[in-house]
């Protein structure tokens, strides 16, 4: 069983796409959350979760690219 971990908070779907796509580039599994701040308001935040044993990967590719 996967343990997913959360590595990034997004502020916005585009962004939460965006690193998405970064992250599967690199080879690492990647799951979108959407935290719900307003019902009404598509700018949700989003978690950005990523297997356990990736997540020190995972903050590397971030950090290099500069999110």
């Amino acid at each position: 069983m996967i343990m997913w971990t959360v590595v990034y908070m997004a502020q916005s779907k585009d962004v939460a796409n965006q690193l998405q796509e970064l992250l599967s580039n690199e080879g690492i599994l990647v799951k979108l959350r959407p935290i719900s701040k307003n019902h009404e308001n598509n700018d949700n935040y989003f978690e950005v979760l990523v297997p356990e044993a990736e997540v020190e990967e995972a903050h590397s590719v971030i950090i290099e690219t500069g999110y």
